[in-house]
């Protein structure tokens, strides 16, 4: 059995940090993991943004819930459906996630949680666990499950070389150069083709 384990910002829903960021005008809040490879000093800086801006969970889940899936992602997602068992691996948090999921028929999801005082600030974060992507696969793995990866980022490389094949998708120049063994997909029509080579199956 194949798993197809997909990121979810940058490869299905855009960016929440760049759209926070476009929304409030604080331009520092649009690094991503495509800039800063070191998910913990990344989101340090963005704790340290919003402690500064006096931003709390409800106007980031305001801007949420205005942001709608990439164009042709819930077509995409649901082809994978129908041809493997599908896993999003985010790094994103679930307090952040459900106006999204919603629009994507609920996949199934696994990623962080954030810590929220008592005034709606976010004082803190709590991952599921180090490298969570690369460890998620390696437990589908010692399930007997064969998996095939896409992300597009720097937190995502680890789950592509976990997995027996990874996919780049719509990645920046700069992961692209770094990580050249990995094919890459500009579109949802080449990643189709990325998953259908990668099977071992007849798609």
């Amino acid at each position: 059995m194949e798993i197809a384990c997909l990121d979810l910002e940058g490869v299905l829903v855009p960016e929440v940090w760049i759209n926070v960021a476009e929304r409030t005008g604080i331009e520092a809040l649009r690094a991503t993991t495509r800039d800063v490879p070191d998910y913990d000093v990344l989101m340090k800086q963005r704790l340290r943004i919003l402690a500064e801006h006096r931003l709390g969970i409800d106007e980031i889940q305001e801007v949420i819930s205005s942001m709608t899936p990439l164009e042709g992602a819930p077509e995409m997602l649901d082809w994978l459906r129908e041809r493997f068992q599908v896993v999003i691996l985010s790094d994103t948090f679930y307090e952040f996630a459900e106006p999204l999921m919603r629009q994507l028929n609920w996949p199934t999801l696994l990623c962080h949680r954030l810590v929220i005082d008592d005034q709606s600030k976010v004082a803190d974060y709590t991952l599921r666990q180090q490298d969570a992507k690369r460890q998620s696969v390696l437990a589908f793995q010692s399930l007997n499950f064969r998996c095939i990866a896409t992300g597009d980022s720097y937190n995502d490389t680890s789950m592509l070389e976990q997995a027996s094949v990874g996919i780049l998708f719509c990645p920046p120049d700069n992961v692209m150069a770094e990580f050249p063994q990995f094919p890459v997909a500009k579109n949802y029509d080449a990643l189709r083709r990325e998953f259908a080579r990668a099977s071992l199956r007849d798609l």
